[in-house]
């Protein structure tokens, strides 16, 4: 590596690292066993946030004492001093990061292409077809496939400037308002939360496929206790676990794209040529228009997990340099493994097939388009190793959840904004007490032996359905707040580290496609499709339909948790939205010493051949 590369990656590694390092070092005389169990304790010199966001006027009594009084103190008779939120506090609590940043350009990439694929694409992509046909499944998922391309473009803008603790969360207390980040923090932890036992629970039931007869809470342990121990392994583990998990998920989507071609040219075994009969017969859409719009929330499902990439700018060597090529990859996630997948699928089976219709919840890999497709061709052994690599998704997936949940929850933590316990980080980096908080959610997955296992998922996804699109809409909006206040200040773009290639009009693009899906899902909640008649009667694949209010709410719970958490933070510390000209765009902002590194940069690039010009601006 080139010495401004390692000056690069240096910087990019901060103090933070080094506060720690001494207080670790000490112990490598110690026997292994000990050092273990003291990598678990508390580092006294680190916090994930090191300065807390003073709340109170008793905490400012105490940073008083250590001359730590700011502008923004109040008297004690103001109103507000009981329950009173410091922005400029907040802003230096999450630029202070002190998680290990060990995550390198392989894993960014590999969380980028691969961090989302799980239960959304293999196995909820058969409700999608069943519901709204081939046609509509294409059109819902490039749908949601634009949409992301401009949210994580705006996303990357965000993250390799301010590559901060809590990600989203704080965007939107920066940028928008500190009730708008409180309830965007705790909506994003709840949905990887509730993720965690979905999935625990969908791996348990893709085992089904092999031996139905051994009881489900024995994988429930096997899987749940697999997930905390990467996790527990810190931020490294997590990405090497991914790495691995993207290529085996990778891997198996091309073979099936590979496989699902020559499938379509020679037929299946009882039939000839296939092509394009089932657009034609039963159809390329289902449902009219309500069909195409019920598919968006799943889709959007399936998508979740993109934006675990900004999450990691936190814990990352050098985001100037892993970024921006994993927020790119993005595009080829979406054209290859979705867009061209989802095509060969809608080929290859028609919506009306009988076991679409069996499916009884999101998790039912038994209903899989992609393990269909195989079974019909006649194929033996590959329904198994496409079930294998379902479970290993699925597990992928759970690893995120903790992840996700566990770097929300401790960043929300020394904001003030959860229990302060949760912001517990040890000697290693890991922030210890939200990890095990997050993974003791996972127990809900022993709900999965009950028998009335459907409701209990469906239930459980309800939470989380439609928290991505409040995650992903949050995002543009933060970026478009963040553009108005860079150009107010007199910043150039030039002054970027990295650049939205879809620009302020990206971000109002999918802040608008956002928007259109939370309108449609609300059409399809209040006023739903009627389901099949061979789910109400005289079938083998009959299961209870629930009422006009449960479906309700089972497609739109989302809205009042989301509601509740704003307005209550609202109303208790009293917010507002924060004006452009009092928006902090300087604490926490990695410059990256950028006039250096981009003349360095221009003159490698100039003696690149054309291809490589094209391929380094796509990737």
């Amino acid at each position: 590596m080139s010495t401004l590369g390692l000056k690069e990656e240096s910087l990019a590694q901060g103090s933070s690292w080094s506060m720690r390092e001494p207080s670790y070092a000490g112990s490598r005389r110690t026997p292994m066993v000990q050092r273990w169990f003291d990598s678990f304790r508390r580092d006294p010199n680190a916090r994930i946030t090191p300065t807390p966001v003073i709340t109170s006027f008793d905490d400012r009594d105490r940073h008083d004492e250590d001359g730590m009084s700011g502008p923004n103190d109040l008297a004690p008779h103001d109103p507000r001093s009981r329950h009173y939120f410091d922005m400029h506090a907040a802003n230096l609590s999450t630029a202070n990061t002190l998680l290990a940043r060990e995550l390198k350009g392989r894993h960014l990439q590999m969380i980028a292409i691969g961090g989302s694929i799980g239960t959304g694409l293999f196995v909820a992509s058969g409700k999608s077809l069943n519901y709204g046909g081939p046609a509509s499944l294409l059109i819902a998922y490039g749908f949601i496939g634009i949409m992301l391309y401009c949210t994580v473009q705006a996303l990357g803008e965000l993250a390799v400037t301010f590559p901060i603790a809590g990600s989203f969360s704080a965007y939107s207390t920066r940028f928008l308002d500190p009730a708008w980040g409180f309830a965007m923090g705790w909506n994003y932890a709840l949905q990887w939360m509730i993720v965690l036992p979905l999935e625990i629970v969908a791996a348990s039931i893709t085992v089904g496929y092999w031996n139905s007869q051994i009881n489900r809470a024995v994988f429930v342990s096997i899987f749940l206790f697999t997930i905390v121990i990467i996790n527990l392994f810190g931020v490294k583990g997590y990405g090497e676990a991914e790495f691995v998990f993207a290529i085996v998920k990778i891997t198996a989507v091309i073979g099936f794209i590979l496989l699902g071609v020559v499938i379509n040219i020679g037929g299946f075994p009882n039939d000839g040529y296939i092509g394009g009969k089932y657009w034609h017969n039963p159809g390329a859409f289902h449902n009219g228009f309500k069909g195409l719009c019920s598919v968006l929330v799943t889709a959007a499902f399936a998508f979740a997990g993109t934006e675990l990439v900004g999450l990691a700018a936190a814990e990352t060597v050098n985001p100037r340099k892993s970024l921006p090529t994993a927020i790119k990859q993005v595009f080829w996630r979406i054209t290859l493994f979705y867009i061209v997948a989802l095509t060969l699928v809608g080929l290859l089976v028609p919506y009306n097939h009988p076991k679409l219709l069996g499916a009884k919840n999101m998790a039912d890999a038994s209903a899989s388009p992609f393990v269909i497709a195989i079974e019909s061709a006649g194929i033996d052994v590959l329904p198994g190793v496409m079930n294998s690599v379902i479970l290993v998704a699925v597990i992928s997936v759970g690893n995120s959840a903790v992840f996700g949940s566990s770097r929300t929850l401790a960043a929300l933590a020394d904001q003030r904004q959860a229990p302060r316990i949760l912001g517990y980080v040890d000697r290693r980096g890991r922030p210890l007490v939200a990890i095990v908080v997050a993974s003791l959610v996972g127990l809900l997955g022993y709900l999965g032996d009950l028998d009335q296992q459907s409701d209990v998922l469906n239930w459980l996804l309800a939470v989380s359905g439609l928290s991505s699109i409040f995650t992903w809409g949050s995002i543009c909006m933060a970026h478009i707040r963040f553009r108005r206040a860079w150009a107010a200040k007199h910043h150039s773009l030039n002054e970027l580290a990295f650049r939205s290639q879809a620009g302020v009009a990206g971000s109002w693009v999918g802040l608008s496609f956002n928007v259109l899906v939370l309108i449609a899902q609300f059409w399809t909640a209040a006023w739903p499709i009627a389901p099949p008649a061979a789910l109400t009667a005289g079938s083998e694949y009959q299961m209870a339909v629930p009422t006009a209010v449960q479906n309700f709410f089972l497609q739109y719970l989302a809205v009042p948790i989301v509601a509740t958490f704003y307005f209550s933070y609202k109303l208790w510390f009293r917010t507002s939205i924060i004006r452009t000209k009092d928006i902090d765009i300087d604490t926490g902002r990695r410059d990256f010493n950028l006039p250096i590194l981009i003349a360095h940069e221009n003159d490698e690039q100039k003696s690149w051949p054309l291809w490589k010009k094209i391929y380094r601006f796509l990737c």
